[in-house]
């Protein structure tokens, strides 16, 4: 799959193509039904099945701090992309300049013009350009005109039109992973790269694998039994807390991994955790030796619940 970052970098070898346009968070179920038919016509037309996607996405330009927690990092959503099937992605900034854009601009200039869009398929409320003046109807009329067709995602979703990364933040919220697995079509996970913290498990003879969140605004907190997949591609059992660690005042939401039997040195490996199953919320305890207490009563919990033969390494 190709990256192309930035509208700067499209070159004329990038003309001709089936585009889809929205944030994917997630790219849950409703996503894949769409991303299905933008292959299978992007097949008919012989052009790449093209994602335009956004980073930062519009609500946190906006909204900043206040903006909805992402489900999936960049990284991890270009992953997921191209096990779908996309060929291309175009990943924009998103910044006043892009947001100032007029919406005669966007569909003339970049649509037409830059990317030769053949086919489009967006949501019926996707608005666009400066102001939000641009809309599904005005991209129908420039379709007739330019030679593109235009469809809304509701017409590949079908069944599964009630799937959204809203519901499934709220999922998560709730601690009911398994819910958020079905609509994501896969296990919620967190992946990250192991830093230096401040050594404070070992003091309680849990060490754990540091791993910064770099997003500002995370969907899940508490404790959770976890899997562990290690850069070699191994996987381990483990228990893992998300949050700030009020115990010792933390005050930068972090994912800290104890990975159960393993000693390895695995500083600046990437990392995905797998949360299986909600343990508890997390909360501030009056000491390092109520804190060790409960600790070693969530590695209990969590080796049970992985003790499924589907957990076993």
């Amino acid at each position: 799959m190709e990256l192309v970052r930035g509208i700067y970098n499209l070159t004329p070898k990038h003309h001709g193509c089936v585009l889809t346009i929205g944030n994917f968070d997630g790219v849950h179920q409703g996503h894949a039904a769409v991303i299905a038919r933008l292959v299978e016509v992007a097949k008919l037309h012989q052009v790449p099945a093209t994602v335009m996607l956004f980073d930062p996405q519009p609500q946190e330009f906006f909204a900043g701090d206040n903006a909805p927690a992402r489900l999936s990092l960049l990284r991890d959503k270009l992953t997921r992309l191209s096990q779908l099937g996309v060929e291309r992605v175009l990943c924009v900034r998103f910044n006043q300049k892009f947001a100032d854009y007029h919406p005669q601009q966007f569909v003339e200039q970049l649509l037409v013009n830059q990317l030769g869009v053949r086919h489009l398929v967006v949501g019926d409320d996707f608005c666009f350009g400066k102001a939000r003046q641009g809309n599904y109807a005005m991209l129908q009329q420039a379709g007739e005109q330019h030679g593109f067709t235009v469809q809304d995602t509701a017409s590949c979703l079908l069944a599964k039109a009630r799937i959204s990364s809203t519901l499934i933040r709220q999922a998560l919220a709730q601690g009911d992973l398994a819910a958020a697995q079905q609509m994501l079509g896969y296990p919620y996970r967190i992946s990250g790269r192991v830093a230096h913290g401040d050594k404070l498990g070992r003091t309680l003879n849990f060490p754990t694998a540091n791993i910064p969140l770099k997003r500002k605004v995370v969907p899940v907190r508490g404790v959770y039994a976890v899997t562990v997949q290690l850069a070699s591609g191994e996987r381990k059992l483990g228990v893992a807390n998300v949050g700030s660690r009020p115990t010792v005042r933390g005050n930068i939401c972090r994912l800290e991994v104890h990975i159960f039997d393993f000693a390895g040195d695995i500083y600046g490996q990437q990392l995905q955790v797998q949360l299986v199953s909600w343990l508890r919320d997390e909360q501030r305890f009056e000491s390092l030796d109520a804190l060790k207490a409960q600790i070693s009563a969530d590695v209990a919990k969590a080796k049970a619940c992985l003790s499924a033969p589907e957990y076993l390494v």
